[in-house]
């Protein structure tokens, strides 16, 4: 009888043990997916955040030539200027205007009448409130069209600014220089335009647009910066579409400047990127006459089939992949088109004398093409 009540009792034991370790388990089991949901709320929600400042912080729109008007009374506070620069819509964000100016340590902002655009940097907002520049238009208004060098940047900068085209490009082409770049603006700027057979190093980054200057003796030094602000501004709203195409920064940009050589309009842009990109699946050289004549550094009417042999990182009859960098700067069309092609099954094109461009799917056809239309 005592035996049987000891097994009995070593039984339930057991039985309770075993149930006591399946609710350890359940428990540990329930940690950790809450450790682990609570880790992923927290990643993200950094990361959504990080994404969400870095936006604030850009212009609320880069392509705009719009003045506003904007008074700052006498006696207001960084939080009363953020709250009436938000409700302008000169920036996005009130709370990280306010964060930004304290970690800057930027204050004695000036009471006045300004004239602001929603196409200002933060950097741009801050030096006018410090300065007082107040119902000042710009001194200075430049152009930079698209599919322009640096070399022909520079020109037209030392026919408006005071600076020459000589210190324009020098200090573009320093690389010392452009180290400090790279670590000021590492989401666009990267080594890689360090590249000794690189022409340029900043070749392609300074964006097309134009660009207001409201001091009296614009720097070369503060004229790269705005440019590169505008190429970070623009290019930053395509990185996923980067990512999805897997293309580098350097590869979009690269890609876009031949996209914006060989077209005149968005249709042919996004019909030629197509093209591009079905090439480059296949490891056909691009074979593009803008890119030979980077190469051989100067402006011909027509290329030939001699300077098709120039050897260069450039020449995308001799290579087939992209060119080793950009081969002028380009327009957000251009970018857009680079990363969201028309679909064809087209890997030809060409253009007549009249500007307008013929496609072809085969060799034979475009040989016909260029029969018909250029021999």
């Amino acid at each position: 009888m005592m035996s049987k009540q000891k097994d009995d009792w070593k039984k339930a034991y057991k039985e309770k043990m075993k149930t006591r370790s399946e609710e350890a388990s359940v428990v540990r089991k329930i940690v950790s997916i809450v450790i682990i949901s609570l880790t992923l709320i927290f990643v993200i929600g950094a990361f959504t955040g990080y994404l969400y400042i870095k936006s604030a912080l850009e212009p609320v729109d880069p392509d705009t030539e719009e003045n506003i008007d904007v008074n700052i009374p006498l006696g207001s506070s960084t939080s009363s200027i953020a709250k009436i620069l938000e409700e302008h819509n000169i920036i996005k964000d009130a709370r990280v205007f306010r964060f930004y100016t304290k970690f800057k340590n930027k204050s004695d902002f000036q009471a006045g009448d300004y004239v602001f655009s929603a196409s200002m940097t933060i950097d741009e907002i801050i030096d006018s409130l410090q300065e007082g520049i107040i119902l000042a238009p710009p001194i200075y208004k430049v152009t930079i069209p698209e599919g322009k060098t640096v070399e022909e940047i520079a020109q037209i900068y030392s026919e408006k600014l005071p600076f020459t085209k000589e210190a324009f490009v020098d200090k573009a082409n320093d690389n010392k220089y452009v180290k400090q770049l790279i670590k000021q603006y590492p989401g666009i700027l990267s080594d890689t335009v360090l590249d000794e057979q690189i022409k340029s190093p900043l070749e392609g980054y300074l964006f097309a647009a134009t660009y207001s200057f409201y001091e009296e003796n614009p720097t070369v030094d503060s004229t790269i910066q705005k440019m590169l602000e505008k190429t970070r501004s623009v290019a930053g709203q395509y990185f996923d579409d980067m990512t999805k195409n897997e293309f580098s920064v350097h590869e979009a940009l690269t890609l876009a400047s031949i996209v914006e050589k060989e077209s005149k309009n968005e249709e042919q842009r996004k019909m030629i990127s197509g093209i591009f990109h079905n090439r480059l699946e296949k490891g056909m050289p691009l074979q593009t006459d803008p890119t030979v004549l980077y190469a051989l550094g100067e402006h011909k009417a027509k290329v030939n089939y001699k300077d098709l042999e120039k050897e260069s990182p450039y020449n995308t009859y001799q290579i087939e992949t992209l060119p080793i960098g950009p081969i002028s700067n380009f327009s957000k069309s251009s970018l857009e088109a680079a990363l969201k092609p028309e679909e064809s099954d087209y890997e030809y094109f060409l253009h007549d004398q009249e500007g307008n461009i013929h496609y072809a799917e085969e060799l034979e056809e475009h040989n016909k093409n260029k029969s018909k239309y250029i021999d």
